[in-house]
């Protein structure tokens, strides 16, 4: 009885840890079902027409894939996650598709950042 209540704690605490990462993973990535596809193509949240099994980026840091379901889109730039945001703001270079995280009263200053999101 000892051993099967703990396989149950082993499996929960696997299970709980493998939901967390699998929602960290797809943070970053939204899905635009066939109803916003054309039988040409698809078209994206900006109303342009992309080929069946094409790829693109964005100019938002974004990859995207057209196929039958529709438009996936996934973030390509790192994300900062853990610095102090009271003090720091994260900003976006398009050109390069990283963020910086810089001090708000002083933005010539970099933060440190702990985590970074994918």
């Amino acid at each position: 009885m000892h051993r099967l209540l703990c396989l149950q704690n082993a499996l929960l605490g696997s299970f709980v840890v493998l939901a967390t990462f699998v929602t960290l993973c797809n943070a970053q990535c939204y899905f635009i079902p066939n109803e916003s596809s054309t039988s040409n193509g698809c078209k994206d949240l900006n109303g342009v027409t992309h080929q069946l099994k094409s790829d693109w980026e964005t100019d938002n840091c974004e990859s995207c894939h057209c196929d039958d379901g529709g438009i996936e889109c996934c973030n390509t730039a790192a994300i900062p996650m853990d610095y102090d945001r009271d003090k720091c703001q994260a900003v976006l270079n398009k050109k390069t598709c990283t963020y910086t995280v810089l001090e708000k009263k002083n933005p010539l200053k970099t933060c440190t950042v702990k985590a970074w999101v994918l």
